[in-house]
């Protein structure tokens, strides 16, 4: 039976300051699982930089619009790092994304790369279970003016930068004054974030289906300044009051030197992700397994 997708695109895991031997494993792994797609009868493209880094140059390669325009089905091969790199470009496409997992978690990246054959054939005839995932979209506002914007998939940190000292955060949620924050940063997560940044700062676990946001204060001067869960359909303004050096972290992965009066201004993103599990798929399997419950037990 061929599979029900036609276009097929490939997201690789690289790192330009990797070693040989982590760039020679993601090309392996990338050129197998190309092999094996196109005997399913797909056709499979490369984005650009994940050709250009591991050098396979033989197969089609295409912008990443180009890919959400074009293919239907797009396969990332790497981390959940890797994932919310490709889930935030591809979310205003709605490109449907499976994950083979060749990093160390895998909360969201669920095909074990040493069986994905077997996982991955029935899901390619249609046999898969489909999750919507939400997104953070964040902008900075100076002087009335947005200076910077960006979406998260994980979560939004607002925090003090090499130096000492706390920061502190006018928070409103609404339009409606929340307190005064003195910490050393503050958190918004999503329900995917929930198991991140947040979790390490005692946020709680929120189960993916939940409409809301965590706010996670860090390591905040008042005790009794708790993590609270926020509905997803409110917006939230976090003000620079005090401090030096503060930046805006966008899944860690996006920066934003930020001044006094600044506001990050964080509400939810008209896009989502969308994520093809293996049929069977259960998230608190997935938290089980990656949480290690009931180890010894």
């Amino acid at each position: 039976m061929r599979s029900k997708f036609r276009h097929v695109a490939l997201f690789g895991k690289y790192n330009t300051a990797a070693h040989g031997g982590a760039l020679e494993s993601s090309r392996r792994a990338l050129d197998e699982v190309a092999q094996f797609l196109t005997r399913q009868g797909c056709d499979v493209v490369l984005d650009k930089e994940t050709a250009l880094h591991t050098g396979l140059s033989h197969y089609h390669v295409l912008e990443m619009d180009e890919i959400g325009t074009q293919c239907d089905l797009g396969l990332v091969i790497g981390g959940d790092g890797t994932m919310l790199g490709i889930g935030r470009q591809m979310a205003r496409h709605g490109l449907p994304l499976m994950g083979i997992n060749q990093g160390r978690l895998g909360f969201i990246t669920d095909i074990p790369l040493q069986s994905y054959q077997d996982v991955l054939l029935p899901m390619l005839q249609g046999h898969y279970q489909t999750e919507n995932r939400s997104l953070l979209h964040a902008q900075v506002l100076r002087d009335h003016r947005c200076v910077f914007s960006a979406l998260a998939m994980n979560d939004v940190v607002v925090n003090r930068g090499g130096s000492s000292g706390m920061v502190e955060l006018k928070v409103e949620v609404d339009g409606h004054f929340v307190s005064n924050q003195r910490a050393d940063g503050l958190i918004i997560a999503t329900p995917t974030g929930s198991t991140a940044y947040s979790l390490s700062v005692g946020g709680p676990l929120m189960h993916p289906a939940i409409g809301g946001w965590v706010m996670a204060p860090i390591a905040p001067h008042t005790l009794s300044n708790r993590p609270i869960v926020l509905p997803e359909s409110c917006e939230i303004s976090i003000e620079i009051v005090a401090g030096r050096y503060v930046s805006a972290n966008f899944d860690m992965q996006s920066l934003a030197d930020l001044i006094l009066g600044d506001r990050i201004m964080v509400k939810r993103s008209e896009h989502t992700v969308r994520f093809l599990h293996p049929a069977g798929w259960n998230y608190f399997d997935t938290l089980r397994k990656k949480m290690h419950w009931n180890e010894g037990a």
